[in-house]
């Protein structure tokens, strides 16, 4: 394989590995039912712009290959040409067209005919077989793409809350901790009852989250496929896990204890600790907000298998399905969405009101500089983040009994 040819088939590797990796992600918000996120969009577009920049190189040698391909065959044709005219009697290759064929010039070599004889000879003289264990210093190593990389970058419960802008380090988000008041009037002419209203402030401290990795320029310049854009991806999912799990360790910590579940619960059992929490939840932000029930892993192995998908009428959910078992939002109890998700601690199931809990964002994702002396590449990335609790008595904490 010539060098352009080699070149080539890396540019088209790459192309099919990163129009793979962008199906990924279409795919998973797809699944989720969800908008596509701020780092899912910025990872589209990084990807975009490379496969446009591989297109553009290859082009030419696109052309390039075509030409020399051109060039040697009609260098081949008028070798072959040249062989003829020097050599008229030069028997060619026997190609037999049938069984019969053969057949008949076996016979006839029999009878002692001549041209007969050195066809068979010609076909049937033994050739040395090449093998590819003959002359493995010519065998590329092939990689088989995409590289397998069991992360997961979905953030459930900050999906399910939304994010917000974060607006600087530290600020304070106003509460009302007193309102006015209002009571029937006692007699005629008599004073109403009057309280001032308090508004305090809950302060807010932005966590920085991030990471880097120097990686050396012959790496960039000779792996396949491109291990700069491997290192980023991986270091935005892995951001994306942290603060998840951030999010995650906040509310529980905050949240209120609530019902227990029996240690062998049933449907009955789980759908009326979610209507007690629902209740709880209601009382504490005066209705203002949805309802999520966020659950670790092993608390979702085993709620699912409670509501199973066959649908009778009077269910409690339209059920669950292991075929689906994932990060984000698997169904639904009580009307009451249940998403899944791996930053919460094992044993958690947590009736969250979005109006009692926030999270707050400003993702600076990557960012790289060059270091000569080196001949290396430092590439990081890095957000802010804080997640807040905004009243402690709108998120509600399940457990299961021993």
């Amino acid at each position: 394989m010539s060098a352009t040819d080699a070149l080539l088939a890396r540019y088209a590797g790459e192309i099919e590995e990163r129009q793979t990796f962008m199906d990924g992600i279409v795919e998973a918000a797809e699944k989720d039912k969800r908008d596509l996120t701020a780092q899912e969009l910025e990872m589209l577009g990084r990807t975009r712009d490379r496969i446009q920049q591989v297109n553009e190189q290859m082009d030419p040698l696109k052309e390039a290959a075509r030409i020399a391909g051109e060039s040697r065959r009609r260098t081949v044709e008028i070798a072959e040409e040249f062989e003829r005219a020097r050599n008229p009697d030069r028997p060619g290759p026997v190609d037999y067209k049938s069984a019969g064929a053969y057949v008949l010039d076996f016979w006839r070599a029999g009878l002692g005919v001549e041209d007969a004889s050195q066809r068979l000879d010609l076909y049937n003289r033994a050739a040395a077989h090449q093998t590819t264990g003959d002359n493995p210093g010519l065998l590329p190593e092939q990689i088989l793409g995409p590289v397998i990389n069991f992360i997961d970058a979905v953030r459930p419960i900050v999906t399910a809350v939304g994010v917000r802008q974060l607006p600087s380090g530290s600020w304070s988000r106003p509460r009302v901790t007193q309102h006015t008041n209002v009571g029937p009037q006692g007699a005629e002419k008599s004073e109403l009852v009057s309280r001032k209203m308090v508004i305090g402030k809950i302060p807010v401290n932005a966590v920085t989250y991030g990471g880097y990795v120097n990686v050396s320029r012959q790496n960039i310049d000779w792996t396949q496929p491109q291990i700069m854009d491997l290192v980023i991806n991986d270091l935005a999912s892995e951001y994306a896990i942290v603060t998840e799990a951030a999010a995650g360790s906040a509310f529980t910590t905050a949240a209120t204890a609530g019902p227990v579940l029996p240690a062998t619960p049933t449907s009955a059992d789980v759908a009326a600790a979610l209507w007690t929490a629902a209740g709880s939840a209601f009382a504490a932000v005066k209705g203002q907000g949805g309802l999520i029930l966020a659950v670790s892993p092993d608390m979702l192995g085993l709620v699912g298998p409670l509501f199973a998908p066959i649908n009778p009428q009077n269910a409690q959910s339209t059920g669950f399905s292991a075929g689906q078992f994932g990060s984000g939002v698997m169904g639904a109890v009580s009307g009451i969405a249940v998403v899944m998700s791996a930053g919460l601690a094992a044993g958690t199931m947590l009736v969250i009101s979005t109006a009692a809990a926030e999270t707050y964002e400003d993702r600076i994702g990557s960012l790289q500089v060059v270091e000569p002396s080196v001949l290396g590449v430092q590439v990081a990335y890095a957000g802010y983040f804080s997640p807040l609790v905004i009243e402690p008595l709108g998120i509600i904490k399940i457990t299961k009994g021993p």
